[in-house]
């Protein structure tokens, strides 16, 4: 893989001083879940619009239904939804969180149907983007069950976090979940630095993502708090999920019977793990 890469950046070959392994390129998967996940974000959005039918069910006191000529698909009025989607009663009848209805009316299965709902099109396409871009690498890199895992466990923790603190408003939105692999992407930056050849490039792209959906946060129907809820998630199950080996214990198993054999992981790495575990049962 080529230098440049912010993720995995390729060093000189043959290193055994016990650093990590350097180049993956031979041992990645295909990603296939990740673009299945947007697929279905967006299936899940049509559907939201196709219930909406502004036509139909807006009485016009914010003014008139925009696009139109899409019909029943055609979004609300500006004043009452800027991100060209639906009405708010659309976006809590087909599963937005709402703490009132988790509460009193025990619908737990609000905190994990929000991640797939989205407050309109300028809401999805900008977490569509950032899913394509952190999840399809994490996904040849860690495989679909460890991706998989980090994105639903993440999105239900922004959804916990979010339940405590938003009681007012409803929220919906996959952020949680993007913010769970932007997490993933630091805690495994930082448990296999010596892998990275370009540190600097990896940490500036990860600030910049982070810094994108935080500014999306303040927009109606998303909230920050999922956002934080989803990387704290993310970042712990990071330190679990994805260690990578020392380069040296790799090598080990290429060499002759009695030779020195290097831990599979170090010292630090176990101690994150742990850490991390804890952190997340006790969370």
């Amino acid at each position: 893989m080529a230098s440049s890469d912010l993720e995995r950046g390729k060093e000189k070959a043959g290193r055994t001083n016990g650093d990590y392994r350097v180049d993956t390129s031979d041992n990645e998967w295909t990603s296939w879940l990740i673009p299945s996940f947007v697929v279905a974000n967006v299936i899940v959005f049509i559907v939201v619009m196709y219930v909406n039918d502004c036509p139909k069910n807006n009485l016009g006191f914010e003014g008139g239904c925009v696009a139109k000529a899409l019909g029943r698909f055609s979004f609300e009025p500006l004043r009452e939804n800027p991100l060209f989607g639906p009405s708010s009663s659309a976006l809590k009848k087909l599963g937005a969180l709402d703490w009132d209805k988790i509460v009193h009316q025990h619908q737990g299965w609000r905190l994990v149907s929000c991640i797939w709902l989205h407050a309109g099109v300028i809401h999805l396409i900008v977490n569509m983007l950032s899913l394509v871009f952190i999840g399809i690498r994490l996904e040849q890199q860690f495989g679909f069950a460890r991706v998989g895992i980090l994105y639903l466990l993440s999105g239900f923790g922004g959804s916990i976090l979010s339940s405590l603190f938003i009681q007012n408003n409803i929220s919906v939105g996959a952020s949680g979940a993007l913010f769970g692999l932007l997490g993933a992407m630091l805690s495994e930056l930082i448990t296999n630095w010596t892998i990275y050849s370009n540190k600097a490039a990896a940490l500036f792209t990860l600030t910049v993502i982070i810094v994108i959906n935080l500014a999306v946060g303040i927009l109606p129907y998303v909230d920050n708090f999922a956002h934080i809820g989803g990387f704290l998630t993310g970042l712990l199950l990071g330190f679990v999920l994805l260690l990578r080996p020392q380069f040296g214990w790799v090598e080990s198993q290429y060499l002759p019977a009695g030779a020195s054999v290097h831990s599979k992981y170090k010292v630090y790495q176990y101690v994150m793990w742990v850490v991390s575990l804890v952190l997340l049962i006790v969370g």
